[in-house]
């Protein structure tokens, strides 16, 4: 029974030394004195304000993407034991002790170094050698730009990490389909597949680029699926649903866990919130929260309210009015009213505050029971503090003369007559008797007489030219505008402060305004609703660009006539750049550029039913192509169509699958193209020489890839090998 014991157990493996090797040489290029330079690092200035927000639990909004990536920055800081109290204020800030430097870099540098051996892989799953495989993991490996980026707490590592793991999980999935179909290890590398592209879409939107072209391969893949009679129709429905569960459902789940857990941890009130609307605001801890609890939740007449514009850019305000009047005539010439100014102010102030009056009473306080205001009910908005009336009329507003002016009406007793009535419309509602509520509701005033909105004016990009002149205390326009079809932003508000107004007297009144309300009401947003808000704003929230001292143009890169400083010690003439290696750039172009014309060549010949090389070569070379040169389209064309701050570092990417394309070419050269024993020793001494010259520029600019050892001045003017590179050299 126990004879099994009477043998040893013998535990065999295989183990692949050059990958083994490579994987090694990554980790020490990206690991080696990770703590140097002690000092906040360009953009390290950026996303660590979002590292210290994490820690903190502070919600904050970027607009450069989702959370992902910034979170695993957060679990780098979390792991090393990091408060959040750092101020991330400046490029060169030496980091306090509390600061885990070493920690911080971590995953962004481990990201970095598993690039080596994924480029390996790769190579491997496209069918060609293990020379080649060594070459492509060399090259990444001896980058220096990729060394630069992966060491610092920046996310393009991270980024290409994923993408990596993306296309070698596609391409571990696609060779095991033709004899392993809905294996274990089938299933594995699809359903990693989708992760990889979900993480990588996570970290960056760039990351959508790589994941749209896995999906065309996938796409293309089922085609050629379709046409093969040896499959059933079930298994083709079978491989279809696989693919759709691994490569859009997970993916989907994925994106919208990333931002559940973001604001799982960010619940707290924070220096964002004001571009969120009242009813985000007021679901966090603190803030607005702490204001409106206890309000009430259904508006009536002769509630106190406070009406905030939904829009909330550039500047989010409330409704506003105060004792000034519209100037007579304005600079241009134009007439006003001269009535009492109605603008959008954005701070919290008692003049903000306005009561809901029914039209049919004088009363200016909730009856009891409470009449609830519903969705189509006609209201008079009577501002609390001077008690007149909004009111609107045919009279071009100050700054945009193609809209009404709105204003509080004074009766001049001249022949203006008082036109102060608003249907009052629920844009959100689920039903046309809905009762307006408070912060849930987004409501639309539409003016009885003239059927004109009310509407904030703003200037998204343009802050100096949004506000009113002096007379209008540089606040901002409200407008009536002509109705329109659809519902902008601008044109809604909702209510964000609220009570049941008790006193008809107006001094008793005053003094109410200032007074917090006693009732309670829960206002909670589902995950869904806040989702939606958060995604809204990432995808539209636009800071203004300026021009970087260091930002680049898309044809900058490919011939890398750039580069951005991106530490310089405060004494001695250490510094790093992000500077990559000019052989491994050039070779990269010529690659693609060779890659092209052959493929060219070989269409046009096989057209003419000329075949040089074998078929399955032409598909293996196809095959590559579509991973290496489309993955460096994909990522790189779509920054001419972009409008905003470009970097030499939105380029890696693209770079890195240019660089596989590299040892892909070369070996179809020498397999297919250097026939003669002649020309394959040249050849091979040729790409001795060439693999010399990379690992000398890799040397030769190390000290600007690490930041020592510290150069002298004739050194640094050394590494100056074109005019618009900017090395920094300190004046003797």
């Amino acid at each position: 029974m126990l004879g099994f014991l009477k043998q040893p157990l013998v535990l065999t493996a295989e183990i692949n030394v050059s990958l083994l090797a490579v994987a090694v040489l990554g980790f020490l290029s990206r690991l080696w004195g990770l703590s140097y330079p002690r000092a906040v690092v360009f953009d390290e200035v950026y996303y660590g304000q979002f590292v210290s927000l994490y820690m903190k639990r502070i919600f904050f909004v970027d607009d450069s993407g989702p959370p992902f990536g910034h979170m695993l920055l957060a679990l780098g800081g979390y792991l090393g034991g990091f408060d959040g109290n750092f101020l991330w204020n400046r490029i060169g800030a030496e980091y306090s002790l509390n600061v885990p430097v070493w920690s911080l870099r971590l995953l962004p540098a481990l990201a970095g170094a598993l690039c080596v051996p994924l480029a390996y892989q790769i190579l491997l799953e496209l069918h060609f050698s293990h020379c080649a495989a060594l070459g492509a993991a060399l090259l990444i490996l001896f980058e220096n730009s990729l060394i630069t980026q992966s060491r610092f707490m920046l996310l393009e590592s991270i980024l290409i990490f994923f993408i990596l793991l993306a296309v070698l999980s596609y391409l571990k999935f696609h060779n095991l389909q033709r004899h392993s179909s809905f294996s274990g290890s089938w299933w594995f590398w699809l359903l990693l597949t989708g992760v990889a592209c979900s993480c990588a879409v996570g970290v960056k939107y760039m990351g959508l680029f790589t994941y749209m072209l896995l999906l065309a391969m996938a796409g293309l893949h089922f085609w050629h699926m379709i046409g093969d009679q040896s499959l059933s129709n079930v298994a083709l429905v079978c491989h279809f649903l696989a693919r759709g569960l691994a490569l859009l459902l997970i993916p989907l789940a994925m994106y919208l866990s990333f931002f559940y857990l973001h604001l799982t941890l960010l619940y707290r009130s924070g220096p964002h919130d004001q571009i969120m609307t009242s009813a985000f605001q007021a679901s966090l801890e603190g803030g607005l929260a702490r204001i409106t609890q206890g309000q009430p939740l259904e508006v009536a007449y002769g509630s106190q309210v406070t009406l905030r514009s939904v829009l909330g850019q550039p500047l989010q305000c409330w409704l506003h009015s105060h004792t000034s009047t519209y100037p007579i005539r304005y600079e241009n010439g134009r007439g006003s009213s001269h009535q009492q100014q109605v603008t959008c102010y954005p701070f919290k102030d008692v003049n903000n505050w306005w009561i809901v009056k029914d039209p049919g009473m004088q009363q200016l306080v909730v009856s009891n029971p409470p009449r609830p205001v519903r969705h189509g009910h006609v209201v008079q908005l009577v501002h609390g503090i001077t008690t007149r009336y909004l009111n609107t009329h045919d009279v071009a507003a100050p700054l945009s003369p193609h809209a009404q002016e709105v204003s509080c009406y004074i009766d001049y007793n001249i022949s203006m007559p008082a036109q102060n009535l608003w249907r009052v419309e629920i844009v959100n509602r689920e039903s046309d008797t809905e009762v307006w509520k408070t912060i849930l509701s987004e409501v639309r005033f539409v003016h009885v007489n003239t059927s004109a909105v009310l509407k904030a004016i703003s200037f998204p990009f343009q802050l100096s030219g949004a506000s009113l002149p002096e007379w209008g205390y540089r606040q901002l326009e409200v407008v009536g505008e002509k109705l329109s079809k659809g519902y902008h932003q601008s044109m809604l508000w909702n209510v964000e402060e609220h009570r049941y107004g008790k006193s008809q007297e107006q001094k008793e009144r005053e003094v109410e305004l200032h007074s917090p309300t006693q009732m309670d009401i829960s206002k909670n947003l589902s995950f869904m609703a806040k989702f939606t808000e958060l995604q809204w704003k990432i995808l539209t929230l636009k800071n203004e660009d300026t021009e970087h001292k260091y930002s680049s143009s898309a044809l900058d890169w490919i011939t890398m006539d750039t580069n951005i400083a991106y530490w310089l010690h405060p004494t001695s003439g250490a510094q790093i750049h992000l500077l990559g290696n000019v052989v491994t750039w050039a070779s990269a172009n010529l690659a693609a550029l060779l890659y092209g014309c052959l493929s060219l060549g070989y269409l046009l010949r096989r057209r003419r039913r000329i075949y040089d090389i074998p078929e399955d070569v032409w598909q293996r070379w196809v095959a590559a192509g579509g991973i290496t040169l489309g993955g460096w389209a994909v990522n790189y064309l779509p920054f001419f169509l972009m409008e905003k701050t470009l970097f030499l570092y939105h380029y890696l990417p693209a770079l890195t699958f240019q660089i596989l394309l590299i040892p892909i070419v070369l070996q179809h050269l020498s397999d297919h193209l250097c026939r003669s024993l002649l020309l394959q020793s040249m050849f091979s001494a040729l790409l001795v020489a060439w693999f010399s010259s990379v690992y000398f520029v890799y040397c030769t600019f190390s000290p600007v890839t690490y930041g020592e050892p510290s150069l002298s001045v004739a050194e640094l003017q050394e590494l100056r090998w074109k005019e618009s590179w900017n090395i920094l050299i300190r004046k003797q």
